[in-house]
């Protein structure tokens, strides 16, 4: 993942100084799905990361999930939150309030992300700086052996 995101930063010419922090555990993990399709929500939840944080670290977190069978991949920046206006139809099509963008990345990451049985989902930041973009994705036994 961590050279997928060094070209995504590299293709899109991204010049803010934004600090990208990978946060894992060590345990070996065989997610079950489309490798390009995934390559592509991550793409996008990165590509509003770094639309709407002006500085600072944008966190990537791959953790355990609910059940062993799955794990949680999330995408948290400390830009601005997300409008509470909005919130409720974030994954709709042609929903953002930037000016930046069609507001069809999220609708369409939601498309792939339900396709593989999962979900994904968005709250603001705790603190109120920021958000945290999530998704689950179903795990696998089979490591090719």
């Amino acid at each position: 993942m961590r050279i997928h995101i060094n070209d995504f930063i590299h293709r899109n010419k991204i010049d803010k100084e934004i600090k990208i922090d990978f946060h894992y555990d060590s345990s070996k993990k065989m997610i079950f799905g489309d490798r390009k399709r995934i390559c592509q929500v991550i793409e996008n939840l990165l590509d509003n990361a770094f639309k709407f944080t002006d500085g600072g670290t944008i966190n990537i977190y791959l953790k355990n999930g609910e059940t062993k069978n799955n794990c949680v991949i999330s995408v948290e920046d400390n830009g601005k939150v997300i409008d509470q206006k909005i919130i409720s139809k974030l994954f709709t099509k042609f929903t953002s309030k930037s000016f930046q963008g069609t507001g069809l990345g999220l609708y369409i990451s939601k498309s792939i992300i339900e396709a593989h049985g999962s979900r994904i989902w968005a709250e603001n930041n705790r603190d109120g700086k920021g958000a945290n973009f999530s998704f689950s994705l179903p795990l696998t036994n089979d490591f090719g052996n």
